[in-house]
């Protein structure tokens, strides 16, 4: 693994975190296309989950699920830390959120008020700091 991501990643991160999924997504595609294993796959989880986030504001509930199904998937073939976040803990939130929308009436799902209501909580992405200065 490349110890030192590049830019345009972390701004990916930051736009995930911030809610703004397609922008993620723009960011981390340019990246995607032309990245090399073993980041071209864990670009394309991460970026399939942030679609799916997406979607799921658009209440688009069946994209949702998938994507962050597919994304998920990807995901689990890295470490518990890799490229400077926790893969494990975005697995967790996903796995949740997942269970929750597949446990949830569709109906419920596209009255909430996403990102405001706790209800349902949307995954984030923990960056791991080894830093001990």
């Amino acid at each position: 693994m490349n110890e030192q991501m590049p830019d345009e990643f972390w701004q990916g991160v930051e736009q995930f975190n911030a809610g703004q999924y397609y922008a993620c997504h723009d960011t981390l595609e340019s990246l995607w296309i032309e990245a090399t294993e073993p980041e071209k796959t864990f670009y394309q989880g991460i970026l399939q989950i942030a679609v799916a986030l997406y979607h799921l504001n658009n209440k688009n509930l069946r994209g949702a699920m998938i994507l962050l199904g597919e994304g998920s998937n990807r995901l689990r073939r890295y470490p518990s830390e890799y490229g400077g976040i926790d893969v494990d803990e975005l697995l967790i939130q996903s796995a949740a959120l997942l269970k929750a929308l597949q446990q949830t009436e569709p109906e419920k799902i596209a009255a909430l008020n996403l990102g405001q209501d706790k209800t349902l909580l949307l995954p984030r992405i923990i960056k791991v700091n080894h830093d001990k200065a």
